[in-house]
């Protein structure tokens, strides 16, 4: 199970995963997350998403790294 705190994402902004919710019609885990720049704006994506790894100058990293819990 994915853990709520901050994550990282490969381009080096930060977030604050805030749940996982279920989309209401199909039931896919979905990650509720909130920017951590900017206006602070809430943000919805797969969960499936969060997992994966994409590929930056030729290495495979994750999409969102853990950094540390909320405090």
């Amino acid at each position: 199970m994915i853990k709520q705190g901050i994550y990282e994402q490969y381009k080096g902004k930060l977030y604050e995963l805030v749940a996982v919710a279920n989309h209401s019609e199909t039931l896919e885990k979905m990650v509720v997350y909130r920017a951590l720049y900017g206006e602070g704006e809430y943000w919805v994506s797969p969960l499936s998403m969060w997992e994966e790894f994409v590929e930056v100058n030729g290495e495979q990293v994750p999409r969102f790294r853990y950094i540390m819990p909320t405090e």
